[in-house]
């Protein structure tokens, strides 16, 4: 049976700080004028990829102890002299000296967000994926396509703004696998999934608005979850908005909640 604590917490949290370690190496690489980079502190990681690129954020922050009021100002001068608000993914089960540290300086609360966990099992290697849709890894060819969809599907019938294009491109240089869902031949959706320790993290999953409710999302996850299983992960993740469609997916499929994540932001640019 597996135990929300924070044994486990732990691992989650250090999954997603590693996915931004990733990410911000492959954006330097492509970007090297960026000043992308990273900071360890407080037993966790800072990311920052551009001042509005939703990379930029702090993770796993205060799960090994107590903090003090000097790793704070440390992880406040590495957003401040890159012009970025701190943003933190704040963990409920992270010491009480940090809730403490952000209430004295003003933090508030911006976002919720629930973090739920599946086991796997060898078995779930072989889940069956929705005839009706069609689930494969995208070809060198497909790249674009893959982003188009991806993107869409995040910012239907507006201008996809720069971030999101950085995002589609950094992904095709990390770790992360991608899926890209077709209905009738046509690309409907598509979503990603990246390996850390054992633990398989869904993201970046997105349906164009004429594919809903066609059972694309589903396909999507089921068919990241065997593949998954078959890389040997013990345990997958994903993060959702609560009552979202995301999360309900999320629950269909076996997911459950283990914890809810808070996001605090402070500017402190000036």
């Amino acid at each position: 049976m597996l135990f929300a604590d924070l044994t486990l917490a732990r691992r989650l949290e250090a999954t997603d700080a590693a996915a931004g370690a990733d990410y911000v190496r492959a954006y330097a690489k492509l970007h090297p004028g960026s000043g992308a980079a990273t900071l360890e502190v407080m037993g966790g990681s800072a990311a920052f990829a551009g001042v509005d690129s939703p990379v930029t954020q702090a993770f796993a922050l205060g799960l090994d102890g107590a903090v003090t009021a000097e790793e704070l100002d440390e992880l406040e001068e590495f957003f401040r002299k890159r012009g970025a608000a701190v943003n933190i993914e704040l963990c409920p089960l992270a010491d009480a000296s940090l809730r403490e540290l952000l209430g004295e300086r003003g933090y508030r609360v911006i976002e919720f967000s629930n973090v739920l966990v599946r086991e796997l099992t060898p078995g779930d290697a072989k889940l069956t994926v929705n005839p009706a849709v069609t689930v494969r890894q995208p070809e060198p060819t497909d790249e674009g396509a893959y982003a188009d969809v991806v993107s869409r599907g995040f910012f239907e019938g507006g201008e996809i703004p720069q971030f999101m294009k950085d995002v589609s491109e950094v992904f095709a240089h990390v770790g992360m696998v991608r899926f890209l869902a077709e209905v009738d031949g046509r690309a409907a959706g598509g979503g990603g999934v990246a390996v850390h320790n054992g633990v398989a993290t869904l993201g970046g999953a997105a349906t164009l608005p004429e594919f809903r409710n066609r059972g694309v999302q589903t396909a999507l996850i089921q068919a990241r979850l065997a593949f998954a299983a078959a890389a040997g992960c013990d345990l997958a993740m994903v993060t959702t908005m609560p009552g979202s469609a995301s999360y309900r997916n999320a629950e269909r499929e076996g997911f459950r909640i283990v914890y809810t994540r808070c996001k605090l932001t402070r500017d402190v640019a000036d």
